[in-house]
């Protein structure tokens, strides 16, 4: 896919990873929809570093968790973009919830925004891309391939999102390709310091983290790799061939 002058809708991307992956679309060239809920004025940011870089984006608000809200998100988004070519699904909840204290409220929560948004989305914007086709990108994470005990509502809702990679990309071909990208520590808590980063970079087998930059450049990979499709592409410095 040639991404200059495309339209791409980054959910998520007031701040964080999200923001990276906006920025990075629109230095390639796209024109950019930034999703956020209640970071608004994160989001503002975000939008505002892209157009001092000389490229287009515009702010959307929409709670992903609530039903028709993934719909209508990428409705305004194609109309005000006039279309959409890429919808990057990067939206998501992480929180600590060891077994024991999950609560129903939680782990719908969760499955809310990080799954069901991410299905129905996709399905609005496969219904926009029909036409002149499109690509989907999922955020996954490396907890979808490990178990974490303390997150494991987090790493049910991602090995989810892997499958519905794989099933929407074999659904929505040849026009619409559907791929994912599944970080490990490209950035860390904004509670954890020096210590805890040493430790995870000792244990890695590239010797050191990552960076949001990482994913930002497997995103580009898939949406250039035009006969890639169905595929989650790990990103996380070899960790998950430890054992």
């Amino acid at each position: 896919m040639e991404l200059k002058g495309r339209a791409a809708l980054v959910t998520g991307s007031g701040h964080r990873v999200g923001r990276a992956l906006a920025v990075g679309l629109a230095r390639a060239g796209m024109r950019v929809a930034v999703h956020y809920h209640e970071a608004e004025i994160e989001a503002e940011e975000t939008v505002r570093l892209i157009r001092e870089a000389g490229f287009s984006a515009e702010t959307f608000a929409a709670d992903l968790r609530v039903p028709g809200e993934p719909e209508q998100l990428v409705q305004t988004a194609a109309k005000s973009l006039d279309g959409l070519d890429v919808l990057v699904n990067s939206a998501a909840i992480m929180r600590r919830t060891p077994v024991g204290e999950v609560t129903v409220a939680a782990w719908d929560e969760m499955f809310a925004l990080n799954l069901r948004a991410v299905f129905f989305a996709s399905q609005a914007a496969a219904r926009v891309m029909e036409e002149r086709g499109g690509a989907i990108i999922n955020i996954a994470d490396l907890a979808a391939f490990e178990t974490w005990p303390g997150y494991i509502p987090h790493g049910v809702t991602k090995a989810g999102v892997v499958q519905l990679t794989r099933a929407l990309a074999r659904v929505l071909a040849p026009k619409i390709r559907v791929n994912a990208v599944a970080p490990g520590t490209v950035l860390l808590p904004d509670d954890w310091g020096a210590e805890q980063e040493q430790r995870l970079a000792s244990t890695t087998p590239l010797g050191h983290t990552g960076s949001p930059e990482d994913v930002v450049e497997a995103v580009l990979y898939l949406l250039r790799a035009d006969y890639v499709t169905g595929e989650t592409l790990i990103v996380d410095g070899g960790r998950h061939v430890r054992r």
